[in-house]
């Protein structure tokens, strides 16, 4: 109690210097400040789970594999990926694989799904998984049908400007589990040139 009383009266005897007042003062709102910028440190979002989506479209050359006659095809792709922040998004593809026909076989997919990126610097990474419809044109226009077709893949994008990226590797397994002979596998690896359009 006697200490109490003692420490009352330097308080009271302390309360008529202004000096003191003033640095208590800035103590304490310093004190504050630093309390509030570790509060709004700890709830900063890191750059990958930013809110948020961008679309980008382009288009790519590619090299198919068909395991129906062993044939090798060339073509080109039109692609648009609509993604988050959040590192995933949304993909849709059309291949027309025209070029380097054996007996008129040629086919075409279109193509949409999933898919998950991640960056490093300026390049980008992504796998994806998308499911559609391939059109196959058998030889000598014999017939032509629609089957389904599911594509595991992935790819590297590299940001050469601020609306322009080089898809520097795109590679897809497909998957025809409704073929006409039985289950077909084939495979296609693309590159190209994408647009940011925003």
């Amino acid at each position: 109690m006697k200490s109490s009383n003692s420490s009352c009266k330097t308080a009271r005897e302390k309360r008529g210097n202004p000096l003191l007042c003033r640095a208590v003062f800035i103590t304490i709102l310093c004190s504050v400040a630093l309390c509030v910028a570790r509060t709004a440190q700890a709830q900063v979002v890191f750059s990958g789970d930013k809110g948020g989506i961008t679309l980008t479209a382009g288009a790519t050359a590619t090299g198919y594999a068909v395991q129906y006659g062993q044939q090798k095809l060339l073509g080109v792709s039109a692609v648009v990926d609509l993604d988050t922040r959040r590192r995933f998004g949304f993909e849709a593809e059309t291949q027309w694989l025209l070029f380097h026909q054996t007996n008129q076989l040629h086919l075409d997919t279109f193509l949409a799904g999933g898919r998950y990126h991640h960056s490093f610097g300026k390049f980008q990474v992504y796998g994806k998984g998308l499911v559609g419809v391939g059109q196959f044109y058998f030889p000598y226009n014999y017939a032509q049908g629609n089957y389904l077709v599911i594509a595991p893949g992935g790819g590297v994008d590299y940001r050469w400007k601020r609306k322009i990226s080089f898809r520097m590797a795109d590679a897809e397994y497909q998957v025809w589990p409704q073929f006409t002979f039985g289950n077909m596998s084939n495979v296609s690896v693309s590159a190209g040139v994408l647009y940011h359009i925003f």
